[in-house]
């Protein structure tokens, strides 16, 4: 079963003895639909809203009926993700009104709320410690601890250059993964309390979707121009060093442009500053003249390095730690059923693809 928002319309499609997908019911709402979030074992379906509003709904066993249960005034604004949790009976989301909250199932009332200082666009939930982790517009993650009428801020993770558009959590490992409009991926090892972080490189687009695979250890993320990156997060990898800051090379020691005293006392003119992604140091662009793929820091297309680290990486350490494959639409969402080596993505063009577990899209569209 496929369900799918298109217009003001839900719904569901049962996949047919011919192996097509077919529409059974449709259920119209009063606005545009923008995220959706399904529990199988209740069959209860959560549907966010473009005015703000979350409406719930409840299939029938045989997949013929859809009942309206309740509505739920969320947000002030477009509803831009959501997770509903069984066993708290909540359903929390996160909204263009800058904030995140939380609203009780059972009575339909809110429980809680808190406002970012930018868009709240994607949305995680650790149903065992109530820990909610918030990506928004401006590159950070908020980490908030949620009780009922209360809350508290953990912490605020900070590693991307632009918005924040994908996130997925896994409870097992506890490691948080994100991905962002800057082309990158993070692992944030939330469980391991040291801070460590992975920066993953391999998308030209921004990062819409994430899903981690715990059976295999693959990281599957999808970005805008359909591109499909499968990571292998079962090896050893390396973080990716700090930025150094610098007033002049730290390989020839040439002042940088804004070093103007270097540059008076030496009587030479100033250079770029670049960064070597291998050690971190501040170069100027002749001594970082090379470019190499480092997939064990995540670096799966050539950056530049300095020519020093160039002539460490050895040609084994230039193996890829990933594969790449062409979605052949605009990945707006995307969603995996590892039991039934099933993905689903969804595109900007109104086309829902369902593919098979080889990860290069050939199969059914909807």
């Amino acid at each position: 079963m496929k369900r799918r928002s298109c217009g003001v319309t839900i719904r569901v499609w049962l996949k047919r003895d011919s192996g097509q997908y077919w529409p059974s019911i449709y259920h119209t709402v009063s606005s545009p639909c923008s995220c959706m979030s399904y529990h199988h074992d209740s069959r209860r379906i959560f549907i966010g809203q473009d005015n703000g509003a979350i409406v719930e709904f409840l299939i029938s066993e045989d997949f013929n009926k859809m009942n309206h249960v309740k509505t739920y005034p969320a947000h002030q604004n477009r509803v831009s993700d959501m997770v509903f949790s069984l066993e708290s009976e909540w359903v929390v989301s996160t909204g263009h009104d800058k904030s995140v909250s939380w609203m009780c199932t059972q009575s339909g009332s809110m429980l809680g709320r808190h406002y970012f200082t930018a868009w709240a666009s994607c949305l995680q939930y650790d149903q065992e410690t109530q820990h909610a982790f918030v990506g928004d517009h401006s590159g950070q993650i908020t980490l908030l601890k949620l009780e009922r009428q209360t809350y508290s801020t953990i912490t605020t993770l900070k590693g991307h250059e632009g918005s924040v558009g994908a996130l997925w959590w896994d409870p097992v490992q506890r490691l948080l993964f994100s991905g962002a409009s800057d082309h990158s991926v993070i692992m944030w090892d939330i469980g391991g309390r040291k801070g460590r972080t992975l920066l993953l490189q391999g998308h030209h687009e921004r990062v819409q979707a994430l899903r981690y695979l715990q059976l295999t250890r693959q990281l599957v993320s999808c970005s805008a121009d359909g591109g499909i990156a499968v990571w292998n997060m079962d090896t050893q990898r390396e973080e990716a060093p700090q930025w150094l800051d610098s007033d002049s090379c730290q390989k020839c020691e040439q002042p940088f442009f804004w070093n103007i005293k270097q540059m008076w006392d030496t009587k030479t003119l100033g250079l770029r500053q670049h960064h070597c992604r291998k050690c971190g140091k501040a170069v100027c662009g002749k001594c970082s003249s090379k470019r190499s793929t480092f997939p064990i820091m995540g670096f799966e297309f050539p950056v530049r390095v300095c020519d020093a680290c160039f002539e460490t990486i050895k040609e084994e350490d230039r193996t890829p730690l990933a594969t790449f494959h062409e979605g052949k639409h605009n990945i707006a969402h995307m969603d995996m059923d590892p039991s039934r080596g099933l993905m689903v993505t969804c595109g900007s063009d109104r086309i829902v693809k369902v593919n098979n577990s080889s990860l290069i899209p050939d199969n059914s569209c909807m």
